[in-house]
């Protein structure tokens, strides 16, 4: 497996990165951005807009409409900042919103907790793949849906 050389951000490392990045993206970081970002960022698990509008909503103590936290994520995904779990119609904060890269999640059906992992070798087979069959996949996002190790055991 080909790994990238990238420092994986945490904390306010991680939202300092996420910032940074959009505003390199020519957009602005609002309050109400760095609130959507920050409850993202706090989840363990992929999380739904609905997950994240009610943790901003309570936050700030107002509500917060879905819809908004959906156009929010929708430019935090174009600027590399959060990746879309397809298939469970969820979200989750890049760590390392500065490399672009192709995505292999892990998702256990048991827990719904998600494992990010990057292989270019298999993510190249897929370009490839693609590109004999007329197709661009600029990034590819691969979703292997499965039991993670922990509620294997159990």
């Amino acid at each position: 497996m080909i790994r990238h050389d990238h420092k994986l951000h945490e904390g306010a490392s991680l939202k300092r990165a996420a910032r940074d990045r959009l505003v390199r993206e020519g957009e602005q970081w609002t309050d109400m951005r760095a609130a959507v970002f920050d409850a993202l960022a706090g989840f363990e698990k992929p999380a739904s807009a609905y997950d994240i509008a009610e943790a901003v909503s309570n936050t700030q103590g107002r509500r917060v409409a879905a819809n908004s936290v959906y156009r929010i994520l929708d430019l935090f995904v174009t600027a590399n900042l959060a990746r879309r779990v397809e298939s469970a119609n969820a979200y989750v904060a890049n760590q390392h919103p500065g490399c672009l890269h192709d995505c292999i999640f892990l998702i256990c059906d048991t827990c719904g907790q998600a494992v990010h992992i990057d292989d270019d070798n298999l993510t190249s087979g897929v370009r490839e793949a693609a590109k004999e069959a007329g197709f661009s996949a600029p990034r590819p996002v691969i979703e292997v849906r499965g039991t993670c190790g922990d509620c294997r055991v159990s």
